[in-house]
């Protein structure tokens, strides 16, 4: 696997470990009344989610451009 690949692989798992606290922060708040707060979690989570799908786009790109479409699945 290419250093880019797996760079973005790792970009990736990292954006959603962020998502994974800020949805559990939302959570926390959104328990406690605090729903504005809960909101602002819950969407910061979903930039780290888009984010961590941009980084998953790029590492297919990157296999691609290393293996070609002839790859056999998992």
């Amino acid at each position: 696997m290419s250093k880019k690949a797996v760079d973005h692989h790792h970009k990736a798992a990292e954006h959603h470990e962020h998502a994974a606290r800020h949805h559990k922060e939302a959570a926390k708040h959104h328990d406690a009344g605090k729903h504005e707060t809960a909101a602002h979690h819950a969407h910061l989570a979903r930039g780290h989610h888009e984010h961590a799908m941009h980084h998953a786009s790029e590492a297919a790109k990157a296999h691609v451009e290393e293996h070609g479409t002839q790859i056999k699945a998992a």
